[in-house]
């Protein structure tokens, strides 16, 4: 495939989760197998090594005042983020790399650094779910969607808990080379292998069909972004200024779908992730979407053959101690 070469840089810092590095950066590397030409750097606010998580020594590529100007910045995240306030030498930095970056992105607690930064303000975001409120409380002008996997603002991406960063990379590779290659980096990681304990794995960016003309893909971030809004035939012909029957054909054309059906599945896919993360059936439903948790119900007797407390129970932890709850909590 013919491709253009693409710099990454990414900014980490002392305490920084390993995972927020290596899965995006696996994600990249594995596309390069199939003709990508992503170039990865480590960038620190002062050229230093930095300390992981996990006690890793990490050495920095390059000072960030000496950074080049990066296509993709990604910001790390790390578990004292979301308690203290972002140290101001890496807060400088980010908006300092941010300004020169085609697009920045953020994974987990990266957000508090983004957010810090002043590159939030007025945006949608997200974070880990653990650390929304906190966002929010943070950045008071950032409207935090607690629920999402990812969230595109622009050329600004948040991403939620540590394997979301994997979601998210695969996501900015669909965007630079399209679905078919993103789907073949996902099955070389595994993406859809169980989680330990046998919680279900979920890849928002890769669940049905990932539309390729412009309007569609402006209809499934809308949805994706607000699944609780009116998302009928009407409603989303309008935002996308054409008519409903237009719309309704594009759809067909290239989905083999109606915008109805779409809408659902987008939803239904959300609802698999809240259960998958512990929501009970009615809190799944409610913010998923789907108008009760019977509506929601129907759907997965269409798509899975069970009821959402079924699936729950079925692929849910079976880590001693645990339990799941039931549709009322």
């Amino acid at each position: 495939m013919a491709s253009r070469s693409h710099s990454v840089g990414v900014l980490v810092f002392d305490g920084m989760k390993m995972l927020d590095l290596s899965g995006p950066a696996e994600v990249f590397s594995e596309a390069n197998r199939y003709g990508a030409e992503y170039r990865l750097s480590i960038v620190s606010a002062d050229g230093a090594p930095v300390r992981s998580s996990i006690g890793v020594r990490v050495p920095a590529d390059v000072d960030a005042r000496a950074a080049a100007a990066y296509d993709t910045l990604v910001v790390v995240g790390g578990d004292a983020l979301p308690g203290a306030p972002v140290d101001p030498g890496l807060s400088t930095a980010a908006k300092a790399l941010a300004d020169r970056a085609g697009r920045v992105a953020s994974v987990c607690t990266g957000a508090f650094v983004l957010g810090a930064a002043g590159l939030l303000e007025g945006r949608r975001a997200t974070t880990h779910w653990q650390h929304t409120a906190a966002l929010a409380r943070r950045c008071p002008s950032t409207r935090v969607e607690p629920d999402a996997i990812f969230v595109k603002d622009g050329t600004t991406y948040t991403s939620a808990g540590v394997t979301a960063g994997i979601d998210l990379a695969l996501a900015l590779l669909e965007e630079d080379h399209g679905p078919d290659l993103a789907r073949k980096v996902a099955r070389s990681l595994v993406v859809y292998m169980q989680r330990a304990g046998g919680q279900s794995q979920f890849s928002a960016s890769l669940q049905g069909p990932a539309p390729r003309t412009p309007v569609l893909r402006l209809v499934q971030e809308a949805v994706q972004g607000d699944p609780t809004a009116d998302h009928g035939l009407e409603a989303l012909a309008a935002r996308v200024r054409v008519s409903p029957r237009h719309l309704t054909r594009m759809f067909r054309a290239e989905l083999d779908t109606t915008p109805v059906k779409y809408v659902e599945l987008i939803r239904f896919d959300m609802a698999k992730a809240l259960l998958d993360a512990g929501h009970n059936a009615t809190e799944a439903a409610a913010l998923s979407g789907f108008p009760s948790y019977e509506s929601l119900r129907r759907a997965f007797a269409r798509h899975l053959g069970l009821s959402p407390i079924r699936y729950q129970q079925r692929f849910a932890t079976t880590a001693p101690g645990s339990r799941t709850r039931t549709a009322t909590g």
